[in-house]
């Protein structure tokens, strides 16, 4: 088997949120044709259990501890060398060091770095020979720039110095390795307008969903009272755009769609909801649920699933994954980037209030069977993970 060095920002297990669902199927593929050599940190405690995990799909495993509160600090670095803030977060002298000595003791001349965070550890000359990808997943740097238009000074001026420098080191990056991925087609071809090189090879990988999974189970109980009325959403609840979504869904578009439907409630499901998400429950038909072991009951058994994001790039698993559920997915734009699904078809499209409130009563009140079925369809016809695995592997052909 080919040996391949895969460098990836946060353990890729377990496959439970957006970014690590996505570093796990890459793990899980290549681990059938390529014998891996694993570089992760761990900033969550409770990962740590997991480790042996890795043990079936890897031939080594180095995994440093990173603590977030060190790493804030060690961040500021960037302000003094002109750096984005995110390189020295992660920078790590033991990371080298095990890069290093992997690649020349095993003779690795394969590469995939998981975010540009990662690269640094091989943005070197004696690399340079190497065959070097990068999956970027999404532009971090006009996620940043879309922060720093919801900030006020001072933190408005430091997201947008970050949204300049990240894109920069993105542009750098992308130059110096054989190829660079996103998520989307959509995603590709903004960071090539933004690059403005057609030297450089720019493509895409579609994220995919477990199908198999992720289906319509009549076996799953459901977690909610019969006569209730449900509108759900499900994410990583410390992350800032799905907070910044819950919220403004909370303020602008529920009330009004409890006035017309008392029994409604909205349900906010994902580990490590903020205080901001938390203080949400005190409001009259709002659940913050915080971790739950198995996301599908509380999608199955909602009558929609909503995404309403104001701050994304990339494609929201969320959406998708309802999606494959046979669940009618009320969404923004922002919600919608990236994915092949038609619109009135397949999901439904909101994109002002009154959108969101007359669309969201609507679903509640007729089930829509056909858009049920399309949804699922759209899924098993576009987000594959085994199609999307082998495109991958032809990166490194």
């Amino acid at each position: 088997m080919k040996k391949l060095l895969y460098l990836v920002h946060r353990i890729p297990y377990p496959p439970n949120k957006g970014d690590k669902i996505r570093s796990f199927h890459w793990l899980k593929g290549l681990s059938e044709k390529y014998e891996i050599h694993l570089g992760t940190f761990i900033d969550d405690e409770n990962d740590w259990q997991y480790v042996k995990q890795l043990d079936q799909y890897c031939k080594t495993v180095y995994i440093e501890k990173l603590e977030p509160p060190k790493a804030k600090i060690k961040s500021l670095k960037g302000g003094l060398t002109g750096e984005p803030l995110t390189i020295p977060y992660y920078a790590s002298i033991k990371m080298q060091q095990w890069v290093n000595q992997t690649t020349e003791k095993e003779d690795i001349k394969n590469i995939l770095v998981f975010s540009s965070s990662m690269a640094q550890f091989v943005d070197k000359p004696r690399f340079s020979n190497c065959h070097r990808v990068v999956d970027f997943v999404d532009m971090d740097s006009d996620k940043w720039m879309q922060y720093a238009e919801k900030k006020q000074w001072p933190m408005s001026w430091v997201y947008r110095r970050e949204a300049k420098t990240l894109l920069d080191y993105e542009k750098r990056i992308a130059k110096k390795f054989d190829k660079s991925l996103f998520v989307s087609s959509k995603e590709a071809d903004f960071f090539s307008e933004k690059l403005n090189d057609n030297s450089v090879q720019v493509d895409y990988v579609n994220n995919g969903v477990d199908t198999a999974y992720f289906h319509h189970d009549k076996g799953l109980s459901n977690p909610y009272d019969r006569q209730d009325k449900v509108i759900v959403f499900t994410g990583a609840m410390d992350y800032w755009a799905n907070v910044d979504a819950v919220t403004w869904f909370a303020d602008e578009v529920f009330p009004e769609i409890k006035k017309q439907l008392p029994s409604s409630r909205f349900i906010i499901v994902g580990s490590k909801p903020t205080q901001e998400v938390l203080s949400l429950q005190t409001r009259e038909g709002i659940t913050v649920t915080g971790f739950v072991e198995d996301v599908r009951p509380y999608i199955q058994y909602a009558d929609v699933a909503v995404a309403p994001m104001r701050i994304a790039r990339g494609i929201q698993n969320k959406v998708l994954e309802a999606m494959s559920m046979s669940k009618v997915v009320i969404a923004s734009d922002q919600g919608l980037e990236g994915i092949n699904a038609q619109p009135g078809k397949d999901v439904i499209h909101a994109t002002t209030r009154q959108q969101w409130v007359d669309q969201t009563v609507h679903i509640i009140d007729q089930a829509n069977k056909s858009m049920e079925k399309n949804a699922r369809d759209c899924v098993l016809n576009h987000y594959s993970w085994h199609s999307n695995i082998i495109k991958l592997e032809s990166c490194f052909n």
